[in-house]
């Protein structure tokens, strides 16, 4: 049987009218909102970081966007299960700093200079920018909410430690250039002095070294300042510094050194460089070098004095035939 439809009375129209209209404007706004969402998610999907909020008090992740799993290449879904997830991917020695400044938002209500690294699941290492706030709800009970963005900050990390690193290296032979090496010697030396335990300086000349440009060029020249530079760091002690302080001069400093450690330092780099060999077409040739070596004293105050001494001995030892230590 149909149903047979009773026309709308006239008083009964504009109601109807009114209700459609009503209808058609809350069918508008959740096509807008679903827009909104739609954006929204867009938005988060594209942007290099993690929206994240955890429950203080359950010590619950309650919310993590989609960027969670690309920055940390792991199961969202693992996360919002159990906040040890998160814990597990921070590096290790990043950890206590981690855990420590996130408990400073309670007294602070804001940390915005969090950084430290994580481990994806593949084994990478990246690091992160981990900016969160105190967002306090009720809804019937007291809750604090922990609100974050976690900012994949690699590139800028690994950008830092380039421009550290040309900063304070020679280009051509990858050691500590001047000031980097003068600004270390001088913080070891305060170190030395203050504790009052030994430390020995260095200086080391290439022997003859314009003829070996003029000779076979400054290429060639530059390949003997490398090997120079590679023989020394092969001959040193871990925590001994080395670097080119001048043309074909390096320098290097031995903290912690009893001068007969220094001397036996010393003359195992003059060993490793005296080996050393070239060659330039048919030619076959070899370096020395000369070296100005000094102990610190209780008289020294500032590293220059030591400087003065290794400077002095090492020219001395270039007046007495080159090829040799001098100690001063």
């Amino acid at each position: 049987m149909v149903k047979k439809q009773v026309p709308l009375t006239e008083s009964e129209l504009p109601v109807a009218a009114e209700t459609l209209l009503a209808l058609m404007h809350a069918q508008g706004e959740v096509a807008r909102l679903r827009e909104r969402e739609q954006l929204f998610s867009s938005l988060l999907v594209s942007v290099n970081a993690v929206l994240w909020a955890f429950d203080w008090q359950t010590q619950q992740m309650i919310y993590v966007s989609p960027g969670y799993e690309r920055i940390f290449g792991r199961s969202a879904g693992l996360l919002l299960a159990d906040y040890n997830e998160w814990l597990d991917s921070i590096y290790p020695d990043d950890l206590d700093y981690a855990e420590q400044s996130l408990a400073q938002v309670l007294e602070k209500g804001a940390v915005e200079d969090r950084e430290y690294r994580i481990i994806r699941a593949d084994g990478e290492i990246r690091w992160l920018s981990d900016k969160c706030f105190i967002s306090h709800q009720s809804d019937g009970v007291e809750r604090t909410i922990v609100v974050g963005i976690a900012e994949d900050i690699t590139e800028k990390k690994q950008l830092e430690g380039e421009l550290q690193r040309l900063a304070t290296t020679d280009v051509l032979t990858q050691s500590s250039n001047r000031r980097h090496f003068f600004d270390c010697a001088v913080a070891e030396f305060a170190l030395a002095r203050e504790g009052d335990t030994p430390m020995a300086f260095l200086l080391l000349d290439i022997d003859d070294f314009k003829m070996i440009n003029d000779t076979y060029g400054h290429p060639e020249g530059d390949l003997v300042l490398q090997r120079i530079a590679q023989a020394g760091k092969a001959a040193l002690r871990r925590g001994d510094l080395f670097g080119r302080i001048g043309g074909e001069e390096f320098a290097a400093v031995f903290p912690g050194c009893s001068p007969e450690m220094a001397k036996q330092i010393a003359e195992r780099l003059q060993r490793e460089i005296q080996r050393l060999s070239f060659t330039h077409g048919d030619k076959t040739y070899g370096v020395t070098v000369s070296q100005g070596l000094t102990n610190r004293n209780a008289e020294d105050g500032s590293l220059d004095a030591m400087f003065a001494r290794s400077d002095a001995a090492m020219y001395q030892a270039k007046r007495q035939g080159k090829n040799q230590i001098v100690l001063a």
